[in-house]
């Protein structure tokens, strides 16, 4: 039975009820013109899978969401869900600081078939608790699709509070966060506060093993673009009990978490992607390429790993 302000329909995940614990926050290509390439896309969608990935986040922060137009989201959301298919969810990244623009959005998004929505704490006009509360319960009811909340305080300012968050779980289709606040206390806090099948992901890969430790879901990652295998294997050790091995591999990939937000994310996972030979060409502006001491960092950071994503040479 929906709760109270709740939209009717189902919030599990195209028959899943659950959608995996590794999810990438891809990034989104673009050609030498600066034009989405809407093939790379899809190849990297799908190479993701192939090295780890349960399914992508489809125009978040590492998408560049803020400089993409509302038709080429909707033209990726639509691409990639076809090729990705049953593979993996499509999370698609539809908020934004506008509550009407967000459910507009979302509305779209559902049309095309995605399996769930990514709905980021609005940034720049810094809503109060009580407003956070009505932006992310109007969008839940414009829609039957699950939603998954984005805490991210360094970027938007505003904090969603856990009391705020454990009362918008309450609604049946808000089904998850990405908690990237870094505040474990409140992190804590969430987890113990929602209901049983909330789930509780990750917003920063150096975060993973700590929020796993205290009863969190999974990963919303950025790594995952070069290392997912890896990372799957951190968690499912985790999750077979294998504490030792799981923290070994934490320690071991660490070190190219922190390269791959050397300056902001998503500058080094793009140069870090072309330099292994993925093409995914530069950001848009205003973000930029990194500067030559940063890159040489990432490129030095990367010769100690194994790459898991498959590079296609033509």
């Amino acid at each position: 039975m929906n709760k109270p302000g709740a939209p009717k329909g189902s919030s599990k995940f195209r028959g899943r009820n659950k959608p995996g614990r590794l999810l990438t926050a891809m990034v989104t290509p673009f050609d030498a013109q600066g034009e989405v390439d809407y093939q790379q896309a899809k190849r990297l969608a799908l190479s993701l899978l192939d090295s780890g990935s349960d399914g992508v986040v489809v125009s978040g922060t590492t998408g560049e969401s803020p400089t993409l137009r509302w038709e080429e989201k909707l033209r990726l959301f639509a691409e990639i869900k076809s090729a990705v298919a049953d593979r993996g969810v499509v999370v698609a990244g539809t908020g934004n600081y506008d509550t009407g623009e967000s459910q507009e959005l979302t509305k779209e998004a559902e049309k095309i078939g995605v399996d769930a929505c990514l709905l980021v704490v609005p940034y720049y006009n810094r809503p109060t608790q009580q407003g956070l509360w009505e932006h992310f319960k109007a969008i839940a009811q414009s829609t039957t699709l699950p939603c998954i909340i984005y805490n991210v305080p360094s970027r938007t300012v505003t904090n969603l509070a856990a009391d705020t968050l454990i009362k918008l779980s309450q609604i049946d289709n808000i089904v998850g966060v990405k908690e990237a606040s870094g505040n474990f206390g409140q992190i804590a806090e969430i987890i113990q506060g929602t209901r049983k099948d909330f789930l509780v992901y990750s917003g920063n890969d150096s975060d993973t093993l700590s929020i796993l430790a205290l009863g969190g879901y999974g990963v919303i990652s950025v790594a995952s673009h070069l290392i997912g295998i890896q990372i799957k294997d951190m968690i499912e050790q985790f999750l077979s009990g294998n504490l030792q091995e799981a923290a070994k591999i934490h320690r071991h990939l660490l070190p190219l978490v922190n390269a791959l937000f050397i300056v902001s994310n998503p500058i080094p996972v793009k140069w870090a992607l072309n330099y292994v030979g993925f093409p995914v060409g530069k950001p848009r502006l205003p973000l930029v390429e990194p500067d030559e001491k940063s890159a040489d960092l990432i490129k030095a950071t990367l010769k100690n790993y194994k790459i898991d994503l498959p590079i296609f040479r033509g």
